[in-house]
């Protein structure tokens, strides 16, 4: 390989390269230039009011072999993804004439800048956590694991959404693992980077959610939960040394928070959140998450505790093949939307729609199952929100839905946060439905459908209404 590379020639404004115009040089990194660029001719296959940037690796003799190996990496990756939260790939040139990346210029800020302003405020940290959670699922989904998960990597658009970059460190289920075949150390940046990929481990999603751990720790507390290792030997510190937790450093942070992030940062992945996804829902609803030990952790662990660690840290052999894929990892820990109509449903539906949840919870051991139930409410004008007798239509609704879940709960493993109740207050019941399942990234949505009516058929049914505007699967029950 390293013989069909030539060093590129100087580039300057205004150089043309096939077809795309050097504009300013925005920066040098260790191991690329990064240029703005627009087209010198308006091709069909490209918006031409997208802002554009040009990646070029530095070639000047002396570099890294994973510099280069990680830029074709990403040559060939940003071409299989897609979607909000990874920029739009345009083009690309090859390492035997001028190698480079064109791709959206994402026009806002990286993450980086915040880490000098740390300690962060609290919500604004939760705010990150759900927006970096639910890219990584949408990555994860897609069969990547970026493996270099750091605020500088995390860029954000103008609406305060999150866009994933740098993915030369990345693995594709569906792709050859270049870095894997032709290089043999630990891969990533320092502080971040998990125990499995310590131990050479490169296709776990859950790597990421340790990742996003740190950021967190972070984010919340001015320090790095595991310093800045420079050394091998040091990196592996973290496969047996507890952080100090999170609310020792700074008291105001709530318990649940520190469940969080100190279940992010856990040595086994079967330990952490198992999809990106219950992550992202734990930080919108953390008033139903159970808290364990971990929330009222005030310092670390013993020697005991400490050997404990180390034991488990080290059961995995460096260089062991991995045990599983992005994919497969998400297609584990589905999330799972049972809506439920507990008012205007008919006894002999909700039982049907209950043991039809059961059967699919039943056959999905890592899944997580959120029942909601939507309250009409009025577009113009206020509701009535209490019954004849006083009580609280919402708390009716929720006492309802809980009642009606306390089967299923049976066989989910107790107090481990996988069985959630959502009540909501929405004019169109179906939008609703979608709305949250879109938010929260949900698998499978599964919804009973009244008797079909004149009228019904006429408007249009809830479920009709969510099978035809919902994005995954939806499978409606009847009596």
């Amino acid at each position: 390989m390293a013989s069909e590379i030539r060093a590129a020639p100087g580039l300057s404004s205004g150089q043309v390269i096939d077809g795309f115009v050097l504009g300013e040089h925005l920066h040098t990194g260790g191991m690329a230039h990064l240029w703005a660029v627009s087209r010198a001719e308006s091709g069909q296959d490209i918006d031409i009011s997208l802002p554009l940037i040009m990646k070029v690796p530095r070639i000047q003799g002396g570099e890294d072999p994973a510099a280069i190996v990680g830029f074709e990496v990403e040559q060939m990756i940003m071409p299989a993804l897609s979607g909000p939260h990874v920029p739009r790939f345009i083009a690309r040139g090859d390492f035997t004439g001028q190698p480079y990346i064109v791709m959206e210029r994402i026009t806002g800020p990286s993450l980086r800048p915040r880490l000098d302003e740390a300690p962060l405020p609290l919500a604004e940290v939760v705010q990150i956590g759900q927006r970096v959670a639910s890219a990584l699922h949408d990555l994860h989904r897609q069969k990547l694991v970026h493996l270099d998960i750091k605020p500088s990597n995390i860029m954000q658009r103008a609406d305060g959404s999150v866009v994933l970059v740098d993915f030369g460190l990345s693995r594709h289920d569906q792709l050859p693992d270049l870095l894997e075949e032709e290089l043999r150390l630990p891969l990533g940046t320092g502080p971040y980077m998990s125990p499995e990929q310590v131990r050479f481990v490169r296709n776990d999603p859950r790597s990421d959610l340790f990742a996003l751990g740190v950021m967190l720790y972070h984010f919340s507390t001015g320090r790095r939960p595991f310093g800045a290792p420079t050394s091998v030997r040091g990196l592996k510190r973290r496969l047996y040394t507890e952080p100090v937790p999170p609310r020792a450093v700074r008291p105001d942070i709530p318990p649940w928070l520190q469940e969080v992030i100190l279940k992010c940062l856990e040595v086994q992945p079967e330990q952490r959140w198992q999809s990106a996804a219950q992550l992202a829902l734990a930080l919108q609803d953390p008033a139903q998450m159970p808290l364990t030990a971990r929330a009222e952790r005030l310092r670390t662990g013993g020697v005991l505790s400490r050997l404990k660690r180390r034991i488990h840290g080290l059961a995995a052999t460096p260089g062991a093949p991995p045990a599983t894929g992005a994919a497969s990892q998400v297609m584990k820990s589905p999330i799972i939307l049972a809506a439920v109509d507990i008012d205007g449903a008919a006894p002999a539906l909700l039982e049907q729609l209950r043991e039809t949840v059961r059967r699919v919870v039943a056959a999905e051991p890592g899944a997580r199952l959120a029942c909601l139930s939507v309250m009409k409410a009025a577009r113009i004008g206020m509701d009535e929100r209490v019954e004849a007798d006083g009580q609280s239509r919402h708390v009716r609704q929720l006492v309802g839905l809980k009642h009606w879940a306390r089967p299923i709960g049976k066989q989910l493993p107790p107090d481990d946060g996988r069985l959630t109740f959502h009540v909501l207050e929405a004019p169109d019941a179906a939008a609703a439905i979608v709305e949250f399942a879109e938010r929260n990234q949900v698998d499978h949505i599964v919804m009973g459908a009244r008797g079909n009516s004149a009228l019904r058929r006429y408007l249009g049914s809830v479920s009709s209404q969510v099978v035809a505007q919902a994005d995954c699967t939806v499978t409606v029950v009847r009596a």
